[in-house]
């Protein structure tokens, strides 16, 4: 069993990194963050708070006393910022860094150093002054070192460049391609052997990421990528962006040598970046197969929620709740097998009181049930809720009502269960989003801040 710390792992690279990981016998994750608000706190059931931020002073010192406390192994970086302080500060951590060398984080983290290396080899987009006669009409600026579209903004003269540059010296004014937009991921092993090379249409983006993409294969990725391999020494995951020109021209946008957002994408069809990454870094020769079968991947805004909720026991509806349209309600069964692995007591509670059991078998069902209650219809359901700390769930309101008037216990509708199923399993969080069991909070007290928080 290998330890592996994810460092920020409320990332979207932190969060596929777990995604990746998380069902694996042999790895066990540790997630680090220095932002109390992330994501990160509700999926890792390992979660450390309050770690500094890599521009500060005592980050390495705090890093190496978690590395300590959780025996971890190795660090993977999951931010571009961290990837090359981890990069740069290798030979002082007391594990070692998954990723590329040092050289490789520099250079690929400007985007200007990025295409003066591969300018000569690869089609990169043009750069110009403002002061340039031939200055694009439109023209795009993008920061220097930056990820994604934060920072970015298409202007229409050098006037209107000049004044996002007085506010972001960093900008760099490229020329405007026009055309799709595709990310090819990679993975190269420690004997330096680029080893898989896939690509995806980013189809569509938000906010700079993209949340909509599907495999694409164009036989010039391979090309430009063994033209970016030979140039720089990657190991572990990394990926580059390309954008069509007008003509239409694949033109080289970035080179990341982290895990990015979507490769997820892959992993679904077999080829798991990050996990290879780990065992890779373990010295471990491993094996590269993708399987073929058409798979688009789309993204949106998940949500987890915190509640200051305990209870021992389920008591839940079967027509129109646990059975929905003819069909098990796979939502419900989540919740109750998240029940039984938490040891809380599962009660059918239902007006059928013909043929019960002959249904819960039909679907399957029985075994999952402790007890299974029939209640007359001329009965309310709230005299057969005598277990203490119980909850209930059901699609009628009156009968939700009804229970919560006479006994006071939280009732819970269909739509209402998305805030009961838990990515962690080792319990509820509260509602500040602080996990009830104890949570490792790393002292900043004695930290300087030196620079911009990544």
């Amino acid at each position: 069993m290998m330890n592996v710390l994810v460092f920020p792992c409320g990332s979207e690279i932190g969060l596929e990194i777990h995604r990746a990981v998380r069902f694996s016998r042999h790895v066990s994750l540790v997630g680090a963050s220095s932002v109390s608000s992330n994501h990160g706190r509700y999926v890792y059931n390992r979660y450390v708070d309050g770690l500094p931020f890599v521009d500060e002073f005592c980050f390495l010192q705090k890093l190496n006393e978690v590395v300590d406390r959780y025996d971890i192994d190795f660090v993977f970086p999951a931010h571009d910022s961290v990837a090359l302080a981890l990069a740069r500060a290798a030979g002082e951590l007391r594990c070692k860094v998954i990723g590329s060398p040092v050289r490789t984080c520099e250079v690929c983290r400007s985007k200007s150093a990025t295409y003066a290396a591969l300018g000569s080899s690869l089609r990169v987009p043009l750069a110009f002054s403002v002061d340039s006669p031939d200055f694009p009409r439109p023209a795009f600026l993008k920061p220097d070192v930056g990820q994604g579209s934060k920072g970015t903004c298409m202007v229409q003269s050098p006037e209107e460049a000049q004044f996002f540059l007085k506010k972001d010296p960093s900008l760099i004014a490229l020329e405007y391609l026009p055309g799709r937009e595709f990310t090819v991921d990679c993975f190269t092993d420690r004997h330096r052997q680029l080893r898989f090379v896939g690509g995806r249409r980013r189809v569509r983006t938000s906010g700079g990421i993209s949340v909509d993409t599907a495999p694409f294969d164009d036989p010039r990725f391979r090309s430009i990528a063994e033209t970016i391999h030979s140039a720089f020494c990657f190991r572990g995951p990394w990926f580059f962006q390309l954008k069509e020109t007008a003509l239409p021209e694949l033109a080289l946008l970035e080179v990341a040598p982290r895990v990015s957002g979507c490769m997820g994408l892959f992993r679904n069809l077999g080829v798991n970046i990050p996990l290879l990454s780990i065992f890779d870094a373990a010295d471990m020769d491993v094996d590269v197969f993708q399987s073929e079968y058409p798979i688009r991947m789309d993204r949106a805004l998940d949500q987890r929620f915190a509640m200051d909720l305990s209870f021992d026991h389920v008591y839940i509806d079967l027509d129109d709740t646990l059975i929905l349209n003819g069909q098990v309600n796979v939502t419900a069964v989540a919740f109750l097998y998240q029940c039984r692995n938490r040891r809380i007591g599962i009660h059918l509670l239902t007006r059928c009181v013909e043929d019960v059991e002959s249904r819960l078998e039909n679907f399957r069902l029985r075994s999952l049930l402790d007890t299974v209650l029939c209640a007359p219809k001329s009965i309310p359901k709230s005299r057969y809720i005598t277990k203490p700390k119980a909850i209930f769930i059901d699609d009628s309101f009156a009968e939700r009502k009804e229970v919560h008037d006479s006994l006071g216990i939280p009732t819970f509708a269909l739509d209402m269960l998305e805030s009961l199923l838990r990515e962690r399993d080792d319990g509820d969080l509260l509602p500040s989003g602080e996990p009830k069991a104890p949570v490792d909070q790393a002292a900043t007290d004695d930290c300087v801040k030196v620079g911009r928080k990544q």
